[in-house]
């Protein structure tokens, strides 16, 4: 599957924060909260990291205008694992400016 080079560095991202990928303002949100800016999203990301240590592995991808939207499998040692999310991620200057995750 072909994913856009910031999206594929996301999923590829194995411990240590992709923030090379992410636009220096961008915004995450994830489970009701939004984080912006790489500082908060480095903590979002090391806390999810250890809080769910999930792999996720992309599906399917429906690219519209700068818009990408991933149905990724995610495992791991959580409470109803395996589960299929929607990373939902718009991409400005190849960089990831925004990322909504959700069912």
């Amino acid at each position: 599957m072909k994913l856009h080079s910031s999206i594929r560095a996301y999923f590829d991202a194995r411990g240590a924060t992709p923030l090379h990928a992410f636009a220096p303002d961008a915004t995450v949100a994830d489970e009701g909260h939004r984080h912006i800016g790489h500082a908060a999203i480095d903590a979002w990301w090391r806390d999810v990291t250890a809080k769910y240590q999930a792999v996720a592995e992309p599906l399917e991808v429906n690219t519209k205008d700068h818009v990408h939207d991933v149905r990724a499998k995610v495992t791991g040692p959580f409470p109803g694992s395996p589960i299929t999310l929607t990373f939902a991620f718009r991409v400005k200057d190849d960089r990831i400016a925004a990322l909504e995750i959700g069912s």
